[in-house]
């Protein structure tokens, strides 16, 4: 970790807990800053909060009090998911307190250069699949997992070394809140509609994934999903060095032809070697690809581990085969995008899909191409409804609504005959019934081992 002491001594007000709240406080206390946390969980609810004060944190509970920002602070670290409109971040704003978020604290620290990916699909197994790269027969340092992948940044950067490199998944909400992080190689795997409900617009969004080039120059790499002309119009106005990749066309990058991933000309390896279907993970490989390449790493080593690679959790993750029906747990589809990627790994007419969940406004007339031919459906959570009315306009015969994934899981065994498909990808965030996709995915997966 750097010595750095611009922080010693400064008044700092870390908003919102969680994991990366809590490295975030560690780390700031490290370095010497006067650390003020406020989190809305009751104390007595809330062990992170009692742990930070056992160390000599300031620790403020239960509500989150405006008049605190009277107090001089210099800096605010906040959660990446509390909106700039909440009160005492637009105060923090209005007091000309910067406000960020903890991936910015990680650069600061970091003695590993960093290679940070965002989008709006594909971030977890992107990463995921270049740590695997880079690791891959690695002889010094590893390649470390950080970020929204569920490693706080901070904590990951205070304990890298020089020849370590930090591989960091990147949310537009983490990447908003930046001033001085600055990746080496950066990654956008797609640019969709997404999280309007906390941005905005679709323009913050993208500004916001955009902010990941911003200090960037030309010794560094951005490696871009070409097939996009939204990517590639943005790729005119960075000044880091541009490395295109496309599953459409040969690009002075990494590509697919004739069913085989090359970079630059160099074949890696044929796609149906890849340890994942679906042609959106051709996608993420290439952009895996094209890092190994930047960052020296032999081919064979390259193919290697994407060959080995059998998915992330909660992402198309194979769970088992129970007398010949295969079960796939995509608890972390939480948008229609998301499910459309899944459902084309896959032969339709022998899938039996699981959806639902939080209502957030919207329609699924977007999913119902993707819907026609599947074998059945069946639903659940808030959603149901609609997606029963998505169903229907796709021609689906087999229409099922259920209370939860287990109940849905259940019901898909009965169905089910061997060769078939039963795929949980639901469309939608899980907050209508669970506290995330993980415990959905988990609940959905322990329902599968159990039949």
């Amino acid at each position: 970790m750097k010595s750095i002491n611009q922080l010693n001594n400064q008044k700092v007000l870390v908003l919102g807990l969680a994991k990366s709240g809590v490295s975030a406080a560690k780390l700031l206390h490290n370095l010497g800053a006067l650390v003020t946390v406020n989190d809305g969980k009751p104390f007595n609810e809330n062990p992170e909060a009692q742990e930070l004060l056992e160390l000599g944190v300031t620790v403020i509970t239960g509500s989150h009090p405006i008049e605190l920002l009277d107090e001089g602070f210099t800096l605010m670290v906040k959660n990446p998911g509390i909106p700039y409109t909440q009160p005492m971040v637009a105060r923090a704003l209005e007091l000309n307190i910067p406000v960020i978020t903890e991936v910015e604290l990680a650069y600061l620290v970091s003695e590993a250069p960093i290679i940070g990916i965002t989008g709006t699909n594909g971030k977890t197994t992107t990463t995921t699949m270049i740590a695997n790269v880079l690791n891959q027969e690695r002889k010094l340092g590893q390649a470390r997992l950080a970020g929204n992948i569920g490693f706080p940044a901070s904590n990951v950067a205070s304990q890298a070394q020089k020849e370590d490199v930090l591989v960091m998944e990147l949310s537009s909400f983490q990447l908003k809140g930046i001033e001085k992080f600055h990746p080496h190689i950066g990654v956008i795997t797609n640019l969709y509609e997404a999280h309007l409900d906390y941005h905005g617009s679709r323009e913050d969004y993208v500004a916001s994934k955009w902010h990941l080039q911003k200090n960037m120059d030309a010794h560094d790499f951005l490696v871009l999903n070409w097939q996009q002309a939204e990517l590639r119009e943005l790729a005119q106005t960075t000044k880091a060095t541009v490395i295109p990749f496309s599953a459409e066309e040969k690009v002075a990058g990494a590509y697919l032809a004739d069913g085989a991933l090359y970079y630059q000309d160099e074949f890696i390896l044929n796609a149906d070697e890849l340890g994942v279907p679906g042609k959106h993970n051709i996608e993420n490989a290439l952009a895996a690809i094209a890092v190994g390449k930047l960052q020296n790493q032999e081919t064979k080593a390259i193919a290697t581990a994407l060959k080995n690679f059998h998915g992330v959790a909660h992402r198309t993750q194979f769970v088992r085969e129970v007398s010949g029906v295969k079960y796939y747990n995509d608890s972390k589809a939480t948008n229609i995008l998301a499910t459309q990627k899944a459902l084309a790994g896959f032969d339709r007419t022998k899938v039996i899909l699981l959806a639902g969940g939080l209502d957030r406004g919207n329609s699924f007339d977007a999913l119902v191409p993707t819907l026609t031919g599947l074998k059945a459906i069946i639903l659940f959570g808030e959603t149901k409804g609609k997606l029963q009315e998505a169903a229907k306009k796709a021609g689906i015969s087999d229409i099922t609504m259920v209370e939860d994934v287990v109940a849905g899981a259940k019901l898909a065994n009965q169905k089910a005959i061997k060769g078939d498909i039963v795929l949980l990808s639901p469309a939608n965030a899980s907050w209508d019934q669970y506290p995330n996709f993980e415990i959905r995915g988990q609940k959905f997966m322990d329902a599968v081992n159990a039949l």
